[in-house]
This record gives structure tokens, C-alpha cells and sequence, in this order.
């Protein structure tokens, strides 16, 4: 199974890179892990109309989105695991063969309509607000401590 992380504009903290780039290759020897990084248009975004740059994000989006991948968007309203029941669902998507597991982290205004539509399901990685640069981070590192418990490896405690 593939995970495809897709995220709007470029994580620009040092720490927060290293830190991603740290979990993305510990998650090599576990699956095929993909992040694509959608950059708005400046011209867009120079508008400072939310709706408007809400659809052009949302529109390249859907642009990566492939039939058949199931769609997970990371939204505060969505559904929240703890790491167990996260490393569940993704084997469960596992033993289900899904082909393409496609998170994503949206723009500074969310997601449209249409995207929520596309989408199979939400999921919120907490109650608390994070910036999107560090839910990047997050969500590598939970994907990693999902692998190592579906492993049975000693990285995280119960």
C-alpha cells in the first residue's frame, strides 16, 4: 500500500523539516510514502479573498487525487484516533488492499465543499489548533509509531 501525504505550500521552519524529513525516512522500511506539496498561485493568494484561494487550493488538490485512492482529509472536525486505533486503521487499509491511502493537509482556509465530497472520511489528529507546517510533523511521526505497533517494535508504550 502507498501513503500519499498532500499539503498546501512549503513547510519553511528548519526544525520542522528536519523533523519530517527524520520520520519519512524511518517510514521507508515500511511502506511506500509519498508527500506532494501543492504551491498556490502568488497571483491568487495576492487577492487575500479566503473563498477564492480556499477553491484554487482545493482545486489542485483534486488534481492528485487519483478513482479509487481513499481520501482522508486532517480537519479539526473530523474523527480522532489514539496511536493504537490509528496503526488499526492503517491495517486495516492494509488488509483491505488499498492501493492509495491519500491524506491531506489543506490550506490556511480549509477545504471546499467538493473536497469534503471527494473525501471518505475526516480525521482530526486533536482538539487543540496546530499550525499546518507543524501538523506535518505530527502526522509523519504518528504514521511512523502506527508501523511500529502494527510491527509489534518497541517505539511506542502503552
Amino acid at each position: 500500500m502507498k501513503i500519499t501525504l498532500i499539503q498546501v505550500g512549503k513547510t519553511v521552519q528548519s526544525y520542522l523539516v528536519d523533523g519530517v524529513n527524520e520520520y519519512q525516512n524511518r517510514l521507508k522500511h515500511y511502506c511506500t510514502f509519498e508527500v506532494i506539496t501543492i504551491n498556490p498561485s502568488k497571483i491568487v493568494q495576492s487577492t487575500g479573498n479566503k473563498e477564492t484561494i480556499k477553491k484554487m487550493d482545493s482545486s489542485l488538490i483534486l488534481g492528485k487525487i487519483n478513482p479509487g485512492d481513499f481520501v482522508v482529509l486532517l480537519d479539526d472536525k473530523g474523527k480522532e484516533y489514539d496511536s493504537i486505533q490509528f496503526a488499526e486503521f492503517i491495517q486495516n487499509h492494509q488488509i483491505k488492499s488499498t492501493k492509495n491511502l491519500v491524506f491531506i493537509i489543506g490550506g490556511a482556509f480549509g477545504f471546499t465543499d467538493e473536497l469534503y465530497q471527494k473525501s471518505n472520511m475526516k480525521l482530526s489528529l486533536s482538539k487543540l489548533t496546530f499550525s499546518h507546517q507543524m501538523v506535518r510533523l505530527f502526522f509523519t511521526e504518528q504514521l511512523y509509531r502506527a508501523y511500529t505497533i502494527i510491527k509489534g517494535e518497541s517505539y511506542h508504550h502503552s
